[in-house]
C-alpha cells in the first residue's frame, strides 16, 4: 500500500485548512479575497461558513476544488489537507480523482451550472463515466437510482428531459444527484436553496440530511441565511473581510455570541417568538475595501464597541470555550470593556 493510502486512512481530521489566502489581480489592483482562514471538519458532520456577500465565503472552497482561475487568482499560503494528504494544487489523491470525485460541489444556480444541450440523466452519468470507467448504459442505470434517491418522481423519464423541463426544486435536486453521484467524502453546498421558496427549500435541507446519514458524507455549507444554518449546521464558522471572526458550535454561535459582528447578523434577523420580537437593526457602515484591508480588524469601522486598538492591529483568537473561539480586541485580558451582549465564558 502506498504512503498516500495510508495517511488517508490514519489521519484523524477529514479536512483541515490552514492559514489559507487568496488573492486576484485586477485592473484596479489586487484582492485580497481570503486572508488566513482556518478550519476542521469531521466525517459526517456538517460545517456552516457564514457572512454577507464578498467576505470568501464561495473562494474558500473554489480554492480547494481547484476552481480559482489561475491568473488572476492565486493562493499565495495555506494548505488543505484531506485525511492527511495536501489537496491544494492537486488534482488526484492515490490516483482518485479530488474534484467530483473525493469532493462534490452543488453550485448556487443549478440553472446555469447544467448544460442545456445535455439530458439530466447524461450529466449525472458523466462524473461516473470520467472518475469511475462506467460504460454509458450503466452510468446512465446509475443516474436513475440517483435521481430516485434524491426523491424526483419518475426518474427513468426525467432522465432523459433536459433542464428547462424541470422546476427549480427538481434543478437543485439533480444537482444534489450530479454531485453525490461518485459518493464524495465532502459535498460542499454553496447557497443550494437560494431562490427557492421556503416549502422547497425544506425539501432539499432535508433531502441533505437524509443522504449525509446514508453516506456519512461531510458538508460544508455556505450560506448567509441564519435560518438554514440553525437548521443544518453541527459547527459554524463567522467570515468578515475574507477571515474568520468567530467559529463554535452552532449553540455557542446563536446563543453565545462572542464577537460583535454575529450579534450584528443576529440583531438583523426576524423572528416568530413573541418576546423575542424587536425592531430589525441593520449593520450600519459597508464592508471594508480589500484591496487595501485595514492594518486591524475589518469590523473596526462598523463596530459600536471598537477600542483604539482595534484599528492598528490583528486581534488574536482568544478561546472563550474548548472549541469556541471569537477574534476579537474585547476578549483580551487588558480590555475593560466587557458588553453585557457578549458571551465571555472563561475569559470572566
Amino acid at each position: 500500500m502506498s504512503q498516500v493510502a495510508v495517511n488517508l486512512q490514519k489521519s484523524p481530521t477529514l479536512l483541515e485548512v490552514k492559514n489559507l489566502a487568496v488573492e486576484f489581480d485586477t485592473y484596479g489592483g489586487t484582492v485580497q479575497a481570503v486572508r488566513g482562514v482556518n478550519f476542521t471538519i469531521e466525517q459526517g458532520k456538517t460545517l456552516a461558513i457564514v457572512g454577507e456577500s464578498g467576505c470568501g465565503k464561495s473562494v474558500t472552497v473554489q480554492a480547494m476544488m481547484g476552481l480559482i482561475p489561475m491568473p488572476p487568482g492565486r493562493i499565495t499560503s495555506g494548505s488543505a489537507r484531506l485525511r492527511g494528504v495536501e489537496v491544494l494544487g492537486r488534482n488526484t489523491i492515490d490516483g482518485r480523482e479530488i474534484r467530483g470525485a473525493e469532493i462534490g460541489m452543488i453550485f448556487q444556480d443549478p440553472m446555469t451550472s447544467l448544460n442545456p444541450t445535455m439530458t439530466i440523466g447524461d450529466q449525472i452519468a458523466e462524473p461516473l463515466q470520467v472518475h469511475r470507467g462506467y460504460s454509458h448504459r450503466r452510468a446512465f442505470d446509475e443516474a436513475i437510482q440517483l435521481l430516485e434517491l434524491s426523491k424526483i418522481p419518475e426518474a427513468a423519464k426525467r432522465a432523459r428531459q433536459y433542464p428547462f423541463e424541470y422546476s427549480g426544486g427538481m434543478l437543485q435536486r439533480a444537482m444534489i444527484a450530479m454531485a453525490i453521484a461518485c459518493k464524495p467524502s465532502i459535498l460542499i453546498a454553496d447557497e443550494p436553496t437560494t431562490a427557492l421558496d421556503v416549502t422547497i427549500q425544506a425539501q432539499i435541507l432535508d433531502l441533505l440530511n437524509d443522504l449525509q446519514k446514508e453516506t456519512g458524507m461531510a458538508i460544508i455549507l455556505i450560506t448567509h441565511d441564519l435560518g438554514v444554518v440553525a437548521r443544518m449546521a453541527d459547527e459554524v464558522a463567522v467570515m468578515y473581510a475574507g477571515k474568520i471572526v468567530e467559529h463554535g458550535s452552532v449553540d455557542d454561535i446563536f446563543y453565545r455570541s462572542a464577537h460583535p459582528y454575529m450579534l450584528g447578523l443576529r440583531a438583523a434577523m426576524p423572528t416568530n417568538d413573541p418576546s423575542l420580537q424587536h425592531e430589525l437593526q441593520p449593520i450600519a457602515g459597508s464592508p471594508p475595501d480589500l484591496f487595501s484591508p485595514p492594518p486591524g480588524c475589518g469590523y473596526c469601522a462598523r463596530c459600536p464597541y471598537a477600542m483604539q486598538v482595534c484599528g492598528s492591529a490583528h486581534p488574536e483568537d482568544y478561546f472563550v470555550g474548548e472549541t469556541h473561539f471569537s477574534r476579537c480586541w474585547l476578549h483580551h485580558p487588558d480590555s475593560t470593556l466587557k458588553p453585557d451582549e457578549l458571551y465571555f465564558g472563561n475569559m470572566d
